[in-house]
């Protein structure tokens, strides 16, 4: 693992991740510390663009070509973006990674999971989180809160509930050193706490509250 700190936020639909990443980036900022947020798909303007086409309902995609269309705008994320970031010694906070390809294009699609994590390994080129936190939540809850924040239903959203029900018990069900599992019932201030406790623990040298004595003013160049 290269330098820098690479932090990967996860979950079902509604389970609060951008609000959770938006939290945890502020709290990186605070010790003046200058993180890098990303999301994916996305993150450069390839890959926004392939964002755009994947998530349109007005497309359609077999599994096969859903797995390729992430994957391709991984690599070009990786690459422009998260491992440059990561060599320069920022912290890198990612909605989204290669979790999330197993959870939806494995178990929701019902792609091999040796085929997923293959494709993968070759966008990432090896490239692994030093900590991955899953936000737990029924699939119901996630699609009742899109509801009441008259969220728009993106192509993936507008799959039924045993689609959703297959991606949600695939986060449930994701172990690791690295992995960390939170309630995403909790109230949001309290997933944060959680969350960042498992983000110092893991990293103490670099997000311990000591760095905020004589840390340097961050720099607003968030990608």
């Amino acid at each position: 693992m290269i330098g820098g700190f690479f932090l990967v936020v996860e979950g079902a639909e509604g389970a609060g991740k951008s609000t959770l990443t938006a939290g945890l980036v502020g709290r990186m900022r605070t010790l003046g510390l200058d993180p890098v947020a990303v999301r994916e798909p996305g993150g450069t303007p390839a890959a926004e663009a392939v964002r755009a086409a994947f998530l349109d309902p007005a497309n359609r995609f077999a599994p096969n070509t859903e797995l390729l269309y992430i994957c391709a705008a991984r690599a070009h994320l990786v690459q422009e973006v998260i491992r440059p970031a990561l060599e320069a010694g920022r912290p890198v906070v990612c909605d989204r990674y290669e979790l999330s390809t197993l959870a939806y294009q494995g178990a929701g699609r019902g792609l091999d999971s040796g085929t997923v994590a293959l494709v993968n390994r070759v966008a990432t080129a090896g490239l692994q989180p030093h900590l991955t936190l899953v936000l737990d939540i029924p699939p119901e809850v996630g699609l009742r809160r899109q509801v009441a924040g008259a969220k728009a239903h993106d192509r993936l959203e507008r799959e039924d509930g045993e689609f959703h029900r297959r991606v949600a018990e695939a986060y449930l069900a994701a172990t690791g050193d690295r992995v960390r599992h939170l309630d995403g019932m909790a109230s949001p201030a309290a997933v944060l706490e959680a969350a960042w406790a498992e983000v110092v623990a893991a990293a103490p040298a670099i997000f311990s509250m000591e760095r905020r004595v004589g840390s340097p003013p961050a720099r607003e160049t968030d990608v």
